[in-house]
């Protein structure tokens, strides 16, 4: 039988927004050797900084189908019980035993696998006054356990939490293209709005007889001597994931057609240097 808190939470696990997904696709980093949840998998339930916790489960219950609306096909939704291991971030206290609400794939047999006794990494929102209630990021933020995963994790959410963490991107604010002196020479420039108003911007120049090179400032200085950044960092993440496919036309300032032209096939060059934001989840 399910407890009956298990109602409480189901409730508000229907309320909670889902992060935004996106299609499987190559990535230009390590991620296409792993298998598992890529870097921007990690970085997106990471984000927003919610508690973190490596936990074992000790009892588990499914809930029938008139109490699970919302599962997404091939899922079932469970109700956990689980033991706190280690707190990995999150300042909010958490207690020893917790509970909470999971949607999990069924196995090739359409049964929900077995996962008492199981390790996991859970990511989590926490209620005041109530440290053995969490609520995940979204339904399905439980991940399998390894030493392997929380390592790679660790340095993401490092990052995260650093004084200088790069802010995230919501739009394209300003692109403009100047032609240089000589015959193939540019500079472009993309200003960029960020969620807490810090400054961002994104330039190539292009050098007759050269190729052309990019780069990004996370200051107000629009450095000539910013470099683009690697692939499987929180710059990397911040960019790829968050920049529309397409130049938005209003963003464009360049007035001639041959500057607009050379202004989106710039924004085209930055998003294919950057590589997909790519996700299993």
């Amino acid at each position: 039988m399910i407890p009956v808190v298990a109602a409480a939470m189901l409730a508000s696990m229907q309320a909670a927004p889902l992060f935004a997904q996106s299609a499987a696709a190559p990535a230009l980093n390590d991620d296409a050797a792993l298998s598992g949840p890529t870097f921007a998998d990690l970085a997106m339930l990471a984000d927003g900084n919610p508690t973190i916790l490596r936990a074992r489960i000790r009892q588990v219950a499914e809930l029938p189908a008139e109490r699970a609306r919302g599962v997404a096909a091939n899922h079932r939704r469970l109700y956990v019980e689980a033991e706190t291991e280690a707190l990995l971030a999150g300042r909010a206290p958490v207690g020893e035993k917790l509970k909470y609400l999971v949607d999990v794939p069924v196995n090739a047999k359409g049964r929900v696998p077995k996962l008492k006794k199981s390790r996991v990494l859970l990511f989590a929102r926490t209620a005041p006054g109530r440290a053995d209630e969490i609520q995940l990021v979204n339904p399905t933020a439980q991940l399998a356990w390894t030493p392997e995963l929380e390592a790679r994790l660790r340095p993401i959410v490092a990052a995260m939490l650093a004084p200088d963490a790069p802010p995230r991107i919501t739009s394209v604010r300003d692109a403009l293209s100047v032609e240089g002196n000589l015959v193939g020479e540019s500079e472009t420039q993309f200003f960029l709005n960020t969620e807490k108003d810090g400054p961002v911007s994104l330039s190539v120049l292009r050098r007759p007889n050269m190729a052309p090179r990019w780069g990004v400032s996370w200051t107000e200085i629009v450095d000539q001597a910013a470099t683009a950044p690697q692939p499987g960092t929180l710059e990397w993440y911040r960019l790829a994931c968050s920049l529309p496919a397409e130049l938005p036309g209003q963003a464009n300032l360049s007035r001639d057609p041959a500057s607009r032209a050379r202004t989106a096939q710039d924004y085209a060059f930055v998003l294919q240097q950057l590589g997909d934001c790519r996700r299993t989840r």
